[in-house]
């Protein structure tokens, strides 16, 4: 089966395994797991901060960041379809008592400056207080460009407001601009990092920023029951990931252009735009259902107008998937 679901369906490759099985391991609640160590000092050295907290999953790790900065009664401007709003089981609200203010994304997947400014509430007894702007990168694939995020990074500076990245695919987005991720991190406060989606870990996420605010997190953390003990097991595999994984999303995003440039030229697909990193999205209009069942009956798996690639869509998985478009169109 060629499953273009979402990257989170990739498995670990026997090197990943080998370096998994042969982890040392302590108690991590303790701060004893070595390898969990290693990797959350690699990870912060990498990104540019301060430290980083190893946690079970990207939602529990965005949700770590919006509760080290938020509490009950604050606000978060977020996009109107971002993963933090629309589909991490409203956990800021639930949990934090924190307020989603969403706004529109625009085309490229960044939320307008304008909008944002505009929805900062005044000092009111009658409002909730706007503590926070998240933004998403990439979103549906899109990259935020650098000159945008200094932009988003002023504005909130001036505004004296915290910033938190849901970069569940940032290293997608640092190998599209050819930049240190660094780059990318330095506008953010914190940053979440899924290591579980196209860098190829059976589980795991990270959040870096500075220390005091880690040291915030990683109580949420045992709070949400996301203290694992001898995690290094899991850590291993994310070191392996961040040193050997991350310029390997370069084939992910050349599988997507090529397949991208082979659709636009049959009449039964419509793109929304060229790929610019692991996602081919078609146009809405697009009529999913006959093509999901097509797809099906030759060994491959869709979940909509989103195609995801991946470690494990090989040359001739992309070769299979253009043969069976082919007939479909």
């Amino acid at each position: 089966m060629i499953d273009l679901r979402s990257d989170t369906v990739t498995k670990p490759t026997p090197p990943m395994l080998e370096v998994m099985r042969g982890a040392d391991t302590g108690d991590d609640v303790y701060g004893e797991d070595p390898t969990v160590n290693a990797l959350e000092h690699y990870a912060a050295a990498l990104t540019g901060k301060d430290a980083a907290v190893f946690a079970p999953t990207g939602t529990q790790s965005n949700l770590l960041g919006l509760l080290s900065h938020c509490g009950r009664g604050h606000e978060y401007i977020v996009g109107h379809s971002a993963h933090t709003y629309m589909y991490e089981g409203g956990g800021a609200a639930v949990l934090g008592g924190i307020q989603p203010c969403p706004l529109p994304f625009a085309a490229d997947g960044s939320l307008p400056l304008d909008a944002v400014e505009k929805a900062i509430k005044p000092d009111d007894a009658h409002f909730a207080i706007t503590r926070l702007v998240c933004l998403e990168n990439t979103q549906a694939g899109k990259v935020l460009p650098l000159d945008y995020l200094q932009r988003y990074s002023d504005l909130t500076r001036q505004w004296g407001l915290k910033r938190h990245l849901d970069g569940a695919r940032v290293f997608n987005a640092a190998v599209a601009l050819d930049v240190p991720v660094a780059q990318i991190c330095q506008h953010f406060d914190t940053v979440s990092i899924c290591l579980s989606k196209g860098l190829a870990c059976p589980v795991g996420s990270l959040l870096v920023g500075d220390t005091e605010t880690i040291r915030s997190a990683r109580r949420w953390r045992k709070m949400l029951g996301g203290g694992m003990r001898q995690a290094g097991i899991l850590a291993a595999a994310g070191l392996y990931a961040l040193e050997n994984n991350v310029q390997r999303l370069r084939e992910d995003h050349e599988k997507a252009r090529r397949v991208a440039d082979a659709l636009s030229t049959l009449p039964a697909f419509k793109l929304q735009e060229s790929p610019q990193t692991n996602m081919v999205m078609l146009d809405a209009v697009t009529d999913v259902e006959p093509l999901q069942a097509h797809l099906e009956e030759d060994g491959i798996r869709i979940s909509g107008t989103r195609w995801v690639f991946h470690q494990d869509v090989s040359d001739d998985d992309v070769e299979q998937l253009l043969a069976s478009c082919r007939r479909f169109s």
